[in-house]
């Protein structure tokens, strides 16, 4: 008797963990990409921030615009250390500084599997304060006249604001 039990609590077992398996596979299947978040720590603030604009890879004229925005405090003497996910990393992406001066935009452009995480200094010696930054999700376009671009098809937005 005890082996027929313990064959049937082994079955029990696999089947178990069988639906299981399954139901988080299911779950995962439908996460939407759109729950990605960034995260962003500075003078012990943590700011998690999904996109601001999600769209179709294949169809950026199909997109999301929750418009979300983190914010973080920020001084000159601390650095914002700024962190993708593994999903983002895993792309071509790119870091956009943005400076008092929206003209002096810095850009950063990190290949596939090279970065996860980046030190973003406040202040820059020629541009100035920055005034936030952005994470952009990468894919290769055509325009109208036959040529290869990269376009953005994803972004997320911290704002900084400047300690007294």
């Amino acid at each position: 008797m005890n082996r027929a039990v313990a064959a049937v609590l082994a079955v029990v077992v696999v089947l178990a963990s069988a639906g299981l398996g399954i139901g988080a596979w299911l779950l995962a299947r439908d996460a939407a990409p759109d729950q990605l978040q960034i995260s962003a720590y500075t003078r012990g603030q943590l700011t998690r921030v999904g996109p601001f604009l999600y769209c179709n890879v294949l169809n950026l004229d199909d997109c999301q615009t929750p418009q979300a925005q983190g914010q973080l405090v920020v001084d000159e003497r601390n650095p914002v250390q700024l962190s993708v996910p593994e999903q983002i990393g895993a792309a071509p992406w790119r870091l956009m500084q943005v400076y008092q001066d929206p003209a002096n935009t810095t850009i950063t452009s990190f290949r596939p599997n090279s970065r996860l995480a980046v030190t973003i200094p406040t202040v820059d010696p020629h541009r100035g304060r920055m005034t936030g930054f952005t994470v952009q999700l990468l894919t290769l376009v055509v325009d109208q006249n036959g040529e290869l671009h990269e376009a953005p098809h994803a972004e997320w937005s911290v704002r900084t604001d400047w300690a007294s």
